[in-house]
């Protein structure tokens, strides 16, 4: 049983022999944890004796004493509660605004069904239980996924998922049952996408096979030979082999048709030599297969490469964690099978395009998730933030940069909702016809909106959001590494020019 004090005796406690406080109600015992104490010792006596709740939470993370508590709390203080909420794998966070309106009490949606209930849930409990633990240590440590990591979101169903709906989850079991593989829509795979990233580590995000589910849609929709096909999905959707999507060089981004990577057929017809390099692919540096974009004799193509003789990749050191294995690659001489060639010769752009709305909306996905946990983020401190007397959350300015980032996070998961809709609704072909400009735009709108949003954000945590560790490191984090969700899969410019120009192909001869 817990033992209890009163205050009077934890007051007692306030000597060089004996260092106690009270934080919530608990009463921890520090005296042996002094010297070590990462602040100093003067900070922890200055508080001996008392309740520390208030100077506590001004200085720290609640995790922090969760990290502590079994070593140092020795009790609680008598007739008293705890009131400060401790979440639990799984749970829903009661934070106004942290969760989309689905999921909050007393709103409803059309959307949704009990199967993407239980999907949210069984994936918010498998992300805060094993996926955030080693996010975190490796967007610190820049070391890649782990396999054992790999394995377990295999056996769930989870890399099969998040390829989004497709013959390739039939028959498979999906996160224990939570959702049948003919059932699963673009809503699970929205589901998917955001509770994937609530782990809050931008570089181990991508590092967590991002390659795979922009480069295995080319082999699943474009390898012929149907048994290599089969081989080659059942190889990586176990784990046991990594892939990338190798299309981006120093000379051509979104210019997709200035590749120079060449592939060149050998005179008996049988190969192609491959002479090239590429830039800024994720997932590069440890994967085994490269879906590479090449120029032939009349056009682009794209090819699959296996890592091998003539094959050499390097980390590229970028704003967010090495987790991600961002590689520069060079292709030297490589001899590559024709039968590796992915749809038809000189007609690779369709390939490279085939994908590019789901990328482009699982970005636009993840984004929102991540400006929505900033929200939380600042909602928090703002209320237990003390300057010149006051809470952060009573001063007129920081209520009114709340408001705009609630309104531009709330207003882009709802236009998300609704694009969503329509893909559940519309067979590929029509996806294509009609979504590609309405997402390109989408996909600006949420960036613009990470801008705003992380901007606001570090304002609101001032020094603490400019700092890796401590209150403000998941703003921090966030702010240093938004950008990539504004330039990868498309540049917000680009996106922008694509959806306006698809606007204008369907432009009647109306006039003012």
């Amino acid at each position: 049983m817990a033992k209890t004090f009163t205050r009077a005796e934890v007051a007692k406690h306030n000597t060089e022999d004996s260092v106690w406080f009270i934080v919530d109600s608990k009463v921890y015992d520090v005296t042996d944890f002094v010297d070590a104490h990462p602040g100093g010792e003067s900070v922890l006596r200055q508080v001996a004796g008392q309740d520390a709740t208030v100077a506590f939470y001004n200085l720290h993370r609640h995790e922090v004493l969760a990290k502590y508590e079994e070593d140092l709390c020795v009790g609680t203080v008598e007739n008293e509660k705890p009131q400060v909420l401790t979440p639990k794998p799984g749970d829903l966070s009661t934070v106004p605004y942290a969760e989309p309106l689905w999921l909050t009490p007393a709103y409803k949606s059309p959307y949704y069904n009990e199967s993407h209930r239980r999907l949210q849930k069984a994936m918010r409990v498998f992300t805060d239980t094993y996926v955030t633990p080693e996010a975190q240590a490796r967007e610190l440590d820049g070391k890649y996924i782990s396999k054992e990591l790999v394995e377990r979101m295999s056996k769930k169903g989870l890399l099969h998922m998040r390829l989004g709906p497709g013959k390739h989850l039939h028959g498979v079991e999906l996160m224990d049952g939570a959702v049948k593989g003919e059932e699963f829509d673009y809503f699970h795979d929205m589901i998917t996408a955001q509770e994937s990233v609530r782990a809050n580590a931008r570089g181990f995000q991508d590092g967590s096979l991002a390659g795979m589910i922009i480069g295995l849609p080319c082999v699943m929709n474009y390898m012929k030979d149907q048994k290599r096909r089969k081989s080659i999905m059942d190889e990586v959707f176990s784990g046991k082999k990594y892939m990338c999507l190798a299309i981006t060089e120093a000379f051509a981004g979104s210019d997709v048709a200035g590749l120079r990577t060449t592939a060149t057929k050998t005179p008996d017809g049988k190969h192609y030599i491959v002479n090239g390099t590429k830039k800024w692919i994720t997932n590069g540096v440890f994967c085994d297969y490269f879906i590479t974009g090449v120029k032939t004799d009349k056009g682009l193509s794209v090819l699959i490469i296996e890592r091998g003789e003539g094959v050499e990749t390097k980390p590229i050191k970028t704003s967010y964690s090495p987790a991600a294995g961002t590689a520069y690659i060079t292709f030297d001489n490589v001899k590559v099978p024709v039968e590796n060639l992915l749809g038809e010769e000189n007609k690779g752009i369709y390939v490279i395009l085939s994908n590019f709305n789901h990328e482009r909306w699982t970005m636009a996905c993840a984004t929102i998730r991540q400006c929505r946990t900033i929200v939380e983020e600042c909602l928090k401190w703002s209320h237990q933030r003390l300057v010149f007397g006051k809470r952060l959350i009573e001063q007129p300015v920081v209520r009114q940069k709340l408001a705009k980032m609630i309104a531009l996070v709330e207003a882009n998961q709802s236009w998300l909702e609704t694009i969503t809709y329509q893909m559940c609704n519309m067979p590929y072909k029509q996806q294509a016809q009609y979504l590609g400009g309405p997402i390109g735009l989408l996909k600006m709108s949420v960036t613009r909106a990470a801008h705003e949003v992380a901007d606001e954000a570090v304002q609101i945590f001032g020094g603490r959001g400019l700092t890796q560790s401590g209150m403000g490191r998941v703003v921090e984090m966030f702010h240093r590494t938004y950008k990539f969700d504004a330039i990868l899969g498309g540049s917000e410019e680009v996106l922008a020019d694509l959806g306006v120009r698809q606007a204008m192909r369907q432009m009647p001869n109306a006039k003012l």
